[in-house]
């Protein structure tokens, strides 16, 4: 045996040894991603090398997220689901022949359950303040976007997600529904989910048409896509700037178990609607109401 032999025959029984302990390692299912699942990469990762991202509201490192989470319990509403969906579900919804007009219940929802919606935005100058306050109070909402602010405020709608909240298709530019041919109601309705989808890696899942016009296309284009349409029960008229007494007194007065709350976020002075849902949402607590999100109807 040469000099070199001993060294050879350490490197043979080294690589063996390795082996081994890979095959063992393997057979136990430690480099595996679960059962049959991928190979984790390092510190956790997932396939490809990104790490995952962080799920739901308050989620650290995500745009606008509390980093301490929500404030204590005590003294706020109480949503009544934790977050929207993350994906679609399997399968389309059928094609309706009118839009949902009363909150769609689900098995968490109280008997006392309202829900706030804020079409047409969002806009950088009103709706970060929206948030803010739907934030103090642990609320969560629905927000009815247009394309054409959606795309140049994606911070937003990441913010939206990232807090909770259901981000709608409220079309591209906010049109009279009934006046477009198909192709152009396509191409409103589609640009928006893309744009959507683009934003927070999900397309929306509701749609409405602006001014509640709604007609057989743009409900089957809608759940061509994917989603359903809802409409709502109180309008609080907040976009003819009435004042914010008369805005806040229109929403408690329309308060009721299952009401779906029409506001605004952009498409003109909003103001009027920042101030006065900071003064009807502590209001509602006090008549024990609690804000929720919808759930999707069966498909």
């Amino acid at each position: 045996m040469t000099n070199d032999e001993p060294t050879v025959g350490r490197r043979v029984l080294l690589r063996t040894a390795v082996f081994l302990g890979i095959a063992a390692a393997a057979s136990s299912g430690l480099l595996s991603g679960g059962e049959g699942g991928p190979t984790a990469g390092p510190s956790g990762t997932p396939p490809g090398g990104a790490p995952e991202p962080a799920r739901g509201p308050g989620a650290a490192g995500a745009p606008g997220a509390h980093p301490e989470g929500l404030p204590d319990a005590s003294h706020r509403l109480q949503p009544m689901t934790a977050e929207a969906p993350a994906r679609p579900p399997a399968g389309k919804p059928a094609v309706r022949t009118r839009p949902i007009l009363e909150l769609p219940q689900g098995p968490a929802a109280g008997d006392r359950a309202m829900l706030l919606t804020f079409d047409d935005g969002p806009d950088p100058r009103y709706t970060p303040a929206i948030l803010d306050t739907l934030r103090r109070y642990g609320v969560r909402a629905m927000f009815f976007v247009c394309g054409e602010m959606a795309t140049d405020n994606r911070d937003l709608l990441r913010r939206m997600a990232a807090e909770g909240h259901v981000i709608g298709n409220h079309t591209w530019t906010h049109p009279q529904i009934p006046q477009l041919t198909r192709s152009a109601l396509e191409s409103e309705i589609g640009r928006t989910s893309e744009v959507v989808e683009q934003a927070v890696g999900a397309p929306p899942l509701w749609f409405r048409a602006p001014y509640g016009a709604w007609n057989r296309a743009a409900f089957e284009i809608g759940a061509d896509l994917g989603m359903e349409p809802l409409a709502w029960t109180v309008d609080s008229l907040d976009w003819t700037e009435p004042g914010t007494t008369t805005i806040v007194s229109r929403i408690l007065d329309g308060a009721a178990p299952g009401v779906i709350v029409l506001n605004h976020d952009a498409g003109g002075n909003r103001s009027q609607s920042v101030r006065a849902l900071e003064t009807y949402l502590p209001q509602l607590r006090g008549r024990g109401y609690r804000m929720t999100l919808p759930v999707l109807p069966p498909r």
